[in-house]
């Protein structure tokens, strides 16, 4: 690991640990868990050390080097067009953690594939959701970073629009 002339080795792995924590946390890929992503990030990290100008941050430097890395694997693994159908992976959303998923195997809603039609609960969510959580609601959906506890308002308001819309929480 090459370390920067005006830093010691703690401050370059404190700065890197910031970086990957802060940044890693906002991309999740199929088959990847945080964990592996993190580790992956800390490797690419390390790696760009030896491309610092140490006349830029280097927390600057790191955070641009990483999130650009980590876009690249996303393109050249997850979105091919016309390629190996079996090479094309859906990237999971990182906002969702399992206990807020709608559909979780019958274990929080009542949600049967074949009563419900899922456009009927998209439509309602759409009709009823605040206009102040909307945006909100569309960075949920796609993936886009979001403070959690917003992202618990935007998930219980959901819900709440669930059980209102005749879906029954068990």
């Amino acid at each position: 690991m090459k370390i920067p002339q005006n830093m010691t080795e703690q401050e370059v792995l404190s700065v890197i640990n910031k970086v990957v924590n802060k940044t890693s946390g906002k991309y999740t890929f199929y088959g990847y868990t945080i964990d592996d992503i993190k580790q992956e990030s800390y490797i690419i990290c390390i790696e760009a050390l030896e491309r610092y100008d140490e006349n830029r941050p280097l927390e600057n430097f790191l955070s641009v080097n990483l999130s650009n890395r980590l876009k690249n694997f996303i393109r050249d693994n997850h979105f091919m067009a016309n390629s190996d159908p079996q090479r094309v992976r859906v990237i999971q959303p990182a906002q969702l953690e399992f206990e807020d998923t709608l559909l979780d195997n019958g274990e929080k809603f009542a949600v049967d594939e074949t009563e419900h039609d899922y456009n009927y609960l998209v439509e309602n969510i759409d009709r009823f959701l605040p206009a102040d959580m909307r945006m909100d609601y569309l960075k949920l959906i796609n993936d886009v970073y979001m403070p959690r506890a917003r992202r618990i308002e935007i998930t219980e308001k959901i819900v709440e629009i669930m059980e209102d819309c005749g879906y029954e929480e068990r």
